[in-house]
């Protein structure tokens, strides 16, 4: 994996569930005794904006993307890899609904801990609960990231936001495989098909990435990456 990071937006990089690291082993047994394990399919629905939130889920396994919807039009906030938590905005004060939809991008498996029993452990747990307002502001500081990437970067510098996000934050290798189809890869940078197939060939033909039918391998991080800070 080349050693330049790029600062891109499109997911949450780190793993969230070291925040369970805190939990006494009695805390523990309590969250098991609570939770369930549910494995979705790709473009299966995790939750749904508006919905009731009844839990906090934890992805184990798979990819999902965290979105708001509006009419027909959606936002893509952020993208989540395995070890990534779902739905801690309906840990708010008198909120009983999901603020935003979450569907699967590859068959993903889920664990649902049961909403009043993550708030009794926040309450019962400081450095639970301050772990937890950690990732609070790492989501903040990635959704901050993703709304300057879409209103003030062009369309080269989104991809190659994309594309870098891909393969330092979810593969963490160069090359990675070509599970997101074109239609997902514009919904993520707010493009057309079109102009993601003509991007990619050009990005092809300039020697900053190799395509073949089941992968993307990245061939000069530092050049994506200057049309990632410049674009």
């Amino acid at each position: 994996m080349n050693n330049v990071l790029a600062i891109n937006s499109c997911t949450v990089g780190k793993s969230q569930m070291c925040c369970f690291d805190h939990l006494t082993q009695e805390e523990i047994d309590l969250v098991e005794a609570n939770m369930v394990e549910v494995k979705y399919s790709k473009g299966e629905t995790i939750c749904k904006q508006g919905s009731f939130a009844s839990h906090i889920m934890m992805i184990t396994e798979g990819l999902a993307k965290v979105f708001l919807e509006g009419g027909n039009d959606i936002l893509i906030l952020k993208i989540l890899p395995a070890v990534n938590m779902i739905g801690l905005t309906s840990l708010m004060e008198g909120n009983l609904v999901f603020q935003y939809s979450a569907q699967a991008y590859l068959p993903t498996t889920v664990k649902l801990i049961d909403i009043n029993t993550f708030k009794q452990l926040l309450n019962n747990n400081g450095k639970f609960a301050s772990s937890v307002l950690s990732i609070f502001a790492e989501n903040s500081v990635i959704t901050y990231g993703r709304f300057f990437c879409l209103t003030k970067k062009q369309t080269y510098g989104r991809l190659a936001d994309i594309l870098l996000c891909l393969a330092q934050r979810i593969y963490k290798m160069d090359q990675f495989p070509l599970q997101l189809t074109r239609k997902e890869l514009a919904e993520l940078s707010s493009m057309s098909v079109e102009s993601i197939t003509r991007i990619l060939t050009k990005f092809k033909e300039d020697k900053l990435i190799r395509i073949d039918p089941d992968h993307i391998e990245i061939l000069d991080a530092e050049r994506l990456i200057k049309i990632s800070q410049t674009g």
